[in-house]
C-alpha cells in the first residue's frame, strides 16, 4: 500500500510574519535560521552568468534612508484613496464572478499586502471572511505544487483566486498558466490592483500609478522575505521556503500601509461602485501592449533580453532596489510618482532618461553585465559602470541560466 505524506501546514503570524493569523496562512517553510543573503552584484552575476536561479539566494534586505521613509510616507498618504478604489473595485469583480466562496491566494511576496487588502474589502463591504494564502511563484520553475497540493486537499480549486500586486510585462501571467495547466481544476487567471502592461482581464486599473507597497521590501510585507527554492533546502513535499526577519521590527509598516488605505474604504465605496461599473461593461481583453513596449526597449537599447527590462513603476522599484541597474526610462513629465524612484536613482548613480511615448511611467534597465566584445581581468565585461554608451555597441547576448533558458528576478 502506498502512503501518502502528510501535508504542511500553513505559518501564521506571529511566529511567521507581522501579520495578525486570521490575515494570511502562509504556505511556505520558515528558513528563518538559514544564511541566504548574498551582495547585490555578486547576485547579479552568478544569475546572468548561468552560475545560479534567483530563487536559490535573496538580496541583502535594503534598508532605507531618512528621505526615503518620508517619501514612502508621503505616497502613502497621496495615493491611499486611488488604492482603495482599486482594491474595492478588483475586489467586487472577483466576488461578482467566483461568488462568496471566494478563496484568495497571493502570489508571495508583492501580491500578499493586496490579498489582505482584498479580503478587507470583502468584510468592510459584504461582511464576508475570506480564506487568503501566499504561495511562491519561481520564474521558469513555476509555481509550489505542493502548495497546490493542499490547496486542492483543503479548498475547492475552482474557488481559488491568485492574486498579485500589478503586472510588469506578464511574465508570471505567463508562467502561472502553464504551471497550473497540469493540477485542470485551478483558473491561472490573476486579479491585480494595476495592470498597466495589458495582461489580464481582472484589476481595478490600467494606469501604472504607485503602489507604495512597491517601495520596500519586506518591511511593507509582513516582514517576510522573498521565496527561495534550493534543493538543498526545499524537500519534495515542502512548500517553497522564505525568511522572517524579525530582527526589523522596529522599522516595519506593514500595518501601517494597509490600516492606511483600509481607512478610506467607506470614502471611496460610490467611486467603486462606478468604476465597477464600466469595467464590467468594457471588453477587459488582455492587449499585451507592454510586452510589445519591452520588446522594442530591448532592440532600441541593445539590451538582446527582455528579462533585462522592467517596466512599470513596480518593478523598476524593484530593480533599484534588489538589481544591478542600468539606466531608468521615464516617461516626460511623470510626476509625484516617481520621487522614489529619482531618489533611489540618485542614491546608486543611476541615469534617468525622460522620453516619449512609454505605456509604463517608467522602465527599468537592469545591467548586461556579460559581453561578447572586450572583458577585464576578471573575465566580466570591461563596461562595468551603469551609465555610458548603449550595450549594444558592444554587442551582448541575453541573460540566461545553466538550462538555457532565459532567467531574472520577478
Amino acid at each position: 500500500m502506498t502512503q501518502t505524506r502528510a501535508l504542511p501546514a500553513p505559518l501564521r503570524g506571529p511566529t511567521f510574519s507581522s501579520y495578525a493569523p486570521e490575515e494570511v496562512g502562509w504556505l511556505l517553510k520558515d528558513l528563518s535560521g538559514t544564511e541566504l543573503e548574498a551582495p547585490t552584484e555578486e547576485r547579479e552575476e552568478a544569475i546572468q552568468s548561468g552560475g545560479a536561479h534567483y530563487a536559490e539566494s535573496l538580496p541583502v534586505e535594503y534598508q532605507p534612508s531618512a528621505d526615503y521613509q518620508a517619501l514612502f510616507r508621503a505616497a502613502l498618504d497621496t495615493s491611499a484613496d486611488r488604492i482603495a478604489r482599486a482594491v474595492g473595485a478588483v475586489t467586487e469583480l472577483v466576488l461578482s464572478e467566483r461568488g462568496p466562496d471566494a478563496v484568495l491566494v497571493s502570489l508571495a511576496r508583492a501580491g500578499t499586502p493586496v490579498g489582505v487588502l482584498m479580503r478587507r474589502w470583502a468584510q468592510h463591504a459584504h461582511g464576508l471572511d475570506l480564506s487568503h494564502y501566499a504561495v511562491s511563484i519561481v520564474r521558469g520553475r513555476g509555481i509550489d505544487p505542493t502548495a497546490l497540493r493542499w490547496l486542492a486537499a483543503n479548498h475547492d480549486p475552482a474557488n481559488v483566486v491568485f492574486v498579485d500586486g500589478w503586472t510588469g510585462k506578464g511574465a508570471i501571467t505567463r508562467e502561472l498558466a502553464a504551471a497550473v495547466k497540469p493540477f485542470g481544476a485551478f483558473d491561472p487567471e490573476i486579479a491585480v490592483l494595476a495592470d498597466p502592461g495589458g495582461c489580464v482581464r481582472t484589476y481595478g486599473t490600467r494606469d501604472d500609478f504607485l503602489i507604495p507597497s512597491a517601495c520596500l521590501n519586506s518591511t511593507v510585507s509582513g516582514l517576510v522575505s522573498r521565496t527561495v527554492l534550493r534543493a538543498d533546502l526545499i524537500g519534495p513535499d515542502e512548500f517553497h521556503g522564505a525568511k522572517f526577519y524579525r530582527e526589523l521590527t522596529d522599522a516595519d509598516v506593514s500595518g501601517l500601509f494597509l490600516d492606511t488605505v483600509t481607512a478610506r474604504f467607506a470614502a471611496v465605496a460610490a467611486d467603486v461602485a462606478l468604476d465597477v461599473k464600466a469595467l464590467q461593461s468594457q471588453d477587459r481583453t488582455p492587449t499585451w501592449e507592454g510586452w510589445a513596449a519591452v520588446e522594442r526597449i530591448s532592440e532600441e537599447y541593445g539590451i538582446g533580453d527582455v528579462n533585462l527590462v522592467k517596466p512599470g513603476v513596480g518593478e523598476t522599484t524593484r530593480v533599484l532596489l534588489r538589481r544591478v541597474p542600468w539606466r531608468i526610462l521615464a516617461q516626460r513629465g511623470a510626476g509625484a510618482d516617481l520621487d522614489h524612484v529619482r531618489l533611489l536613482a540618485e542614491q546608486r548613480g543611476v541615469p534617468v532618461d525622460e522620453v516619449d511615448g512609454l505605456p509604463y511611467s517608467c522602465v527599468g534597465l537592469i545591467h548586461p553585465r556579460f559581453t561578447r566584445g572586450a572583458t577585464g581581468a576578471d573575465g566580466l565585461a570591461a563596461e562595468r559602470g551603469y551609465g555610458g554608451r548603449p550595450p549594444g555597441e558592444g554587442g551582448t547576448r541575453g541573460a540566461t541560466g545553466a538550462d538555457g533558458k532565459a532567467v531574472a528576478a520577478k
